[in-house]
Parts: C-alpha cells; sequence; structure tokens
C-alpha cells in the first residue's frame, strides 16, 4: 500500500514507519520536525529511515498549512493515512495552548478533509488515554465518558475523536482513534517519564515523583503499539446500518504499574539509586491510566506481550550506550544509526 505517516520522526511514528517499509509498503513521511524535544533524536530516527530504505519520501511541513496538504495529498494518493503528528505533553499546555490549538486542531482537520477529498481507504489517527480525564472508573473503557478533561492536551484529542465522527458521519470516511497509554521504548521522547528520570539518575540529580508516588500508569511497550496499528491498518470500520464506519480503540499494557516500582525496575537496569524528591499532585495529571483493551482482542486478536521488566531492560540497553555517545559530542559516529534507533536485529 501506499501510506502516508505525519509525525514520522517523532517516537510512534518513526517506529510505525520502519515496520511499513519493512512489510513492502510504499511511505510518504511528514514532519515539521519542531524543537519541543531534542531535535537530534528527530534526526537520527528519520536518518534510519532515510538510508535504509529507498520506497521511504520525506516532506518537511506544516500541516497547519492546509494548501500544501492537500497539495502533497494530490500528488501522492495515499490509500491509507495513519495521522500521528501532533504537539504532545500534558503539562507543556498550560504554558503554550495556543501551540495545541494549531498543531492538534487546525492541522488535524486539514488532514482529515485532504483524505475526504481523495478517498483515501482509512484514517488511523493519535488519540491519547488522556481523554479519560477525571475519569474515576477503571480500567477506561472507549464506551466511558470522556468528556471531562483535565488538560488543554486532552480536550485537543477529544476534539480530533469528535470531528473524525463528524467526517466519517458525513462523509463515510473510515476513521479508527487510538488511544495510546504511555508509549515507551529506545530513542523515546525525553520529556516521558522514564527518559527523564534516566538522564537524571545517571547524572547524579534528584528527580521529582508527583502524588507522592500514589501514581500507576499502564506502560505499553513501542513495539506491541505499532503491532496494534498495523493489525488495524487492513481493517478500516465499514458503515453498519446508521452507524458511521467509525471506531476508537484503547492500546495499552492492560497492566498499570505503580510508579515506584517503576522507579526501582530503573535503578536495577540502570545500576544506580534514586534521589526521590516526593511531590504534590500537579496540575493536567490523573492518578491513574489503565486500559480496557478488550475491543482491540475482539476485533484484531492482539494483545500487547511485553512485560515492564522486559521493555525498562531493552530501553536501558539502549540508553547507557546513547548516552555515553552522547557525551562524547558523537552519538551518530560512535554509535552506529541502527544501534542508537533501536532497530538493530529487527
Amino acid at each position: 500500500m501506499n501510506i502516508w505517516i505525519t509525525g514520522v520522526a517523532g517516537f510512534i511514528g518513526s517506529y510505525t514507519a520502519d515496520r511499513c517499509l519493512r512489510e513492502g509498503h510504499q511511505v510518504t513521511g511528514i514532519d515539521c520536525i519542531n524543537d519541543y524535544y531534542d531535535v537530534q533524536l528527530k534526526e537520527m530516527r528519520l536518518a534510519e529511515l532515510v538510508n535504509k530504505y529507498s520506497s521511504f519520501s520525506f516532506h518537511r511541513m506544516q500541516l497547519e498549512n492546509g494548501s500544501e496538504v492537500m497539495a502533497l495529498m494530490e500528488k501522492t494518493k495515499p490509500d491509507v493515512v495513519i495521522h500521528l503528528a501532533a504537539q504532545a505533553g500534558v503539562r507543556y499546555s498550560l504554558i503554550n495552548p495556543h501551540a495545541y490549538i494549531q498543531s492538534n486542531v487546525v492541522a488535524t482537520v486539514n488532514v482529515m478533509e485532504a483524505c475526504r477529498t481523495h478517498e483515501v481507504k482509512h484514517l488511523l489517527y493519535a488519540s491519547s488515554s488522556s481523554v479519560y480525564g477525571a475519569n474515576k472508573k477503571v480500567p477506561f473503557s472507549v464506551e466511558d465518558r470522556v468528556d471531562r478533561p483535565v488538560s488543554l492536551y486532552a480536550a485537543t484529542k477529544k476534539s480530533n475523536e469528535l470531528m473524525a465522527y463528524t467526517y466519517s458521519h458525513l462523509y463515510d470516511l473510515p476513521t479508527t482513534g487510538l488511544r495510546f497509554f504511555t508509549v515507551y521504548g529506545p530513542c523515546g521522547r525525553p520529556d516521558m517519564a522514564y527518559f527523564s528520570f534516566a538522564e537524571r539518575m545517571m547524572s547524579g540529580q534528584p528527580i521529582d515523583v508527583f502524588n507522592n508516588g500514589e501514581m500507576m500508569r499502564d506502560f505499553t511497550y513501542i513495539d506491541d503499539i505499532v503491532e496494534g496499528i498495523m493489525r488495524l491498518i487492513p481493517k478500516p470500520p465499514v458503515r453498519d446500518g446508521e452507524e458511521p464506519p467509525y471506531r476508537v480503540y484503547n492500546i495499552g499494557n492492560n497492566q498499570p504499574v505503580k510508579l515506584m516500582t517503576f522507579i526501582r525496575l530503573l535503578e536495577q537496569n540502570l545500576g544506580v539509586c534514586a534521589d526521590i524528591r516526593m511531590k504534590e499532585m500537579q496540575p493536567g495529571d490523573v492518578e491513574v491510566t489503565y486500559a480496557d483493551i478488550d475491543a482491540l482482542q475482539r476485533d484484531i486478536d492482539y494483545r500487547p506481550v511485553t512485560s515492564i521488566e522486559e521493555g525498562l531492560k531493552k530501553f536501558c540497553a539502549w540508553y547507557i550506550p546513547y548516552r555515553e555517545a552522547r557525551e562524547r559530542g558523537a552519538a551518530q559516529s560512535s554509535v552506529s544509526v541502527a544501534e542508537v534507533m533501536g532497530y538493530a536485529g529487527k
């Protein structure tokens, strides 16, 4: 198939592109490569794809520019669009709300409008476990109310789901929303807890643990996320009577982990002890994330398989040489791109 992947230089985007390309698909990757976190990581991911695959093409562009999105889709004519580009981060949305409206709302409606116009066969897009907001019932089910967001980031992700429903209802555009739960793994996002904790622990700096450590997260390893996406690509939803071709799924590990358990595993794999500073709950955070993935298992016969022990071991095995190479000021020359990316041996 001819597949568009937006946010291709991002964590999930780069892994998804690699998997699609390995399976023989043509991939058009799109990313603006913003500086929300270390651009070098994004460039490493992108270099891996460019160097390995002749069937990969990259376009640096702002999806907020609707005419450019439309023109590129007219030129490349994708069968499937995997829209992963977004302004990430719950806490940053408290500081720079306008970035979320532009990147997560304006850009997404531009992608949906282009998909409608060019009759794309299946649009998959990134939502988030954050849409569950202040919900107290666990595990979180796709049937639960999600109209009480506790961050603007969550509100923009819910707006994506609402827009997708409208496009599915009005234009029969098959859309699948992916509510990701705390994705982690090699070459991930430095703003995520597992990565930032590792950075501070290895530097001998204290780590801030919010809600006095009484937090639980449904950590989901990157390969499990990508497997779920790949199984959903060839299964676009179909109209069922008055129900539009619209679906939303949780993609989580279905096994929430206590934050302190997670920290102890990091200590074990990094060979250091964490200097922990307990803090009160921060605005926008939630105490627990926990995915009900029954729908995922029912529709694509799949459950994530990577335990937190195995996943953090793999992350740390990547992170230690990456950090050493980075500190020598030559991450790409001292460690092969494949090793840095965590793709070696796949």
